[in-house]
């Protein structure tokens, strides 16, 4: 329902000025936990294929937990969701550097990944929930679409800030201190940041819905018209994680295994500035071919990663990859936020954010294995495979988009 006093103001006069810096850095644990299991696990353990399985554990906990806590946040409210979830996931944080260390038991290991992930606090899908809850509650109607725009350009450029900010964390921290750093950062940054983000008042904005009749069925979240997105970021997902596993491969070839995150973040510098730019796009350029355009950059990009070479060159290609991948992003969540079932935004959100969890995990381990056991330069051809996943479901979307879309988009 509108609030006539206040229609006419903008977002951050709704959300505070606070807001953003808060549930910015509040994803930083949740961008810096795989990155940082798999930096320990390798710098511990000396072993590419078990820090890679290890991050999938972390992926597969997030997955299993993920679309629970977002239908959890549907009906009984952010708060008290996240508050506990985030307190737990900063003491398993803070315990994992002593089990890596204390324990050769690879079981114990995994098992310990697996509770990081299950206690991942789900900020990104919280906060584009919130957003969207006051866009169309608070903001007039006739600027709903276009600040709708520019909101999810700006979550997915502040994911992709977060996922560029979290490895260079991670790499700088286990530069300069120790490969526990990180970890250690993430455990502080879960108990503070994400405990103000569960607590700050935007959580009020998004309804307690403690009657399934007040929400669309679950079976709603299967309709091909999110299914397909769902495989687009399973794409970009596996995309990351090869990208990351097998870039940090190259470099410890290079022998500087600790400098992969670093310049993993350069990809994510044009990736998150293309994120921004979405939001300038003219209106006439759809959702659906945006998707198109930017998935076929990324595709042509990755394929020449694959040909790798030298730092130099693989630097200018990361580049290049981030074009592709940033504005793909924003354009898959902007697509999700329109299609959300009645009431099940968060479950929406946490289901994308689940799916490119697990999927970069997964191909963070398999990648992991490849450049261990077979060669780097094959782990290299990762990328540009699940490019191809994410281009083939953006023609799938675009020749359904006229039956699945509302006129708006």
């Amino acid at each position: 329902m509108t609030l006539p006093a206040t229609t006419h103001r903008s977002l951050i006069h709704h959300t505070g000025l606070s807001y953003f810096p808060v549930a910015f850095v509040a994803r930083l644990p949740f961008a810096m936990m795989t990155v940082g299991v798999l930096a320990l696990v390798v710098a511990v353990r000396g072993s590419v294929a078990l820090g890679g399985l290890t991050s999938a554990a972390v992926g597969l906990g997030v997955v299993v937990a993920g679309p629970v806590l977002g239908d959890l946040a549907d009906r009984f409210g952010q708060r008290r969701v996240l508050v506990p979830v985030g307190l737990a996931n900063g003491i398993l944080l803070s315990l994992f550097p002593l089990v890596v260390a204390a324990s050769d038991s690879d079981a114990l290991l995994l098992a310990s990944a697996a509770a990081i992930g299950l206690t991942g606090p789900q900020t990104a899908a919280m906060s584009r929930s919130r957003v969207m809850a006051l866009i169309g509650e608070r903001v007039d109607p006739t600027r709903r679409e276009r600040t709708f725009s520019r909101a999810m350009a700006y979550e997915s450029a502040a994911d992709e800030t977060a996922f560029v900010i979290g490895p260079f964390v991670v790499g700088l921290l286990a530069a300069l201190i120790a490969a526990w750093a990180p970890i250690a950062g993430a455990a502080v940054l879960s108990f503070v940041f994400v405990t103000a983000f569960a607590l700050h008042p935007t959580g009020r904005a998004v309804p307690e819905r403690s009657e399934r009749a007040a929400m669309a069925p679950a079976r709603e979240l299967l309709h091909p018209r999110l299914l397909v997105l769902v495989a687009s970021v399973f794409g970009v997902g596996l995309f990351f994680g090869s990208t990351l596993t097998s870039l940090t491969a190259f470099m410890e070839a290079q022998g500087a295994p600790e400098a992969g995150a670093l310049l993993y973040g350069v990809m994510g510098v044009g990736s998150a500035v293309l994120a921004l730019a979405v939001a300038v796009l003219p209106a006439r350029f759809s959702l659906r071919w945006r998707l198109v355009a930017f998935a076929s950059i990324l595709t042509a990009s990755a394929g020449a990663y694959t040909v790798g070479g030298s730092v130099p060159t693989v630097t200018l290609v990361l580049c290049l990859m981030g074009i592709g991948v940033g504005p793909s992003l924003v354009t898959l969540f902007s697509l999700a936020g329109h299609r959300a079932p009645r009431g099940r935004t968060a479950s929406t959100m946490t289901v994308l954010a689940s799916a490119l969890t697990l999927a970069q995990a997964l191909s963070s381990a398999v990648t992991g294995a490849v450049a261990e056991q077979v060669s780097v330069e094959t782990a290299m051809l990762f990328p540009a495979v699940a490019a191809l996943l994410v281009l083939a479901m953006a023609w799938v979307n675009a020749s359904r988009s006229s039956r699945w879309d509302r006129p708006s988009l």
